[in-house]
């Protein structure tokens, strides 16, 4: 398997590092959250090794990004011994399991396996949307529509698989806030609205009058098929 190992600790992330390559493994590490949100969402890793106490993001707020930008990415948090809450919220953001620091290689390496023989039975997340003439490739970034290809920013993709995820009702602005920004739902801003109208015009094929991404008048916004 490719897998990110994100750990501050020098010495940690070396020798977390070379126990999986001698497993097999071919291992990328980085030591702060930023890096790691950023090189997560850019490339396909198959597995994530995620230390909760990192600077500059910490895990909690990384692991979210990576389960918003690759919903059927592994996430196998580390964690220090007694911290109760932090295992529940990580849980919580989506990681699949966690090791309490200190661990043994022996657990370690049967964790990653047991996590790696999940993630092949597990069938495949939909990141390949197509509507109205447009093909939607999440996984990668990208839409197309009539041979033309535009890149789409990890967060244009989280609205677009938030929306399409709860496609049967209205999703409004202040959960996306929540969801795809990670920001208070009490906030007062119009960044939804203007990411969703740089996204339309990605999308749509008149982004005047858009299909794909439709508003919900005093309510949101919706996946397609109603009239706002």
């Amino acid at each position: 398997m490719r897998i990110l190992v994100v750990e501050d600790e020098a010495l940690l992330r070396e020798g977390i590092s070379d126990l999986l390559r001698g497993d097999g493994h071919a291992i990328e590490a980085v030591g702060d959250g930023v890096t790691a949100a950023e090189r997560g969402q850019a490339e396909p890793f198959d597995l994530v090794l995620l230390d909760l106490m990192l600077p500059r993001m910490d895990g909690i707020e990384v692991c979210r990004r990576l389960r918003l930008a690759r919903p059927g990415l592994p996430i196998l948090m580390l964690t220090a011994r007694g911290d109760e809450d932090d295992k529940v919220r990580g849980l919580a953001e989506g990681a699949d399991d966690y090791v309490t620091k200190p661990f043994s290689a022996k657990e370690l390496l049967a964790r990653v396996r047991a996590l790696g023989r999940r993630a092949a039975g597990a069938p495949a997340a939909a990141e390949l949307l197509e509507m109205d003439g447009c093909q939607l490739d999440l996984g990668r970034l990208v839409a197309r529509r009539e041979g033309a290809e535009v890149t789409l920013t990890a967060r244009e993709a989280g609205i677009l698989r938030w929306l399409h995820r709860h496609r049967e009702r209205v999703v409004a602005r202040a959960e996306l806030l929540e969801q795809v920004w990670g920001a208070s739902a009490s906030m007062q801003t119009r960044t939804v609205d203007m990411t969703i109208a740089n996204l339309r015009k990605k999308i749509e094929r008149d982004p005047g009058h858009p299909r794909l991404i439709v508003s919900v008048k005093g309510l949101g916004y919706a996946w397609g098929e109603r009239e706002g």
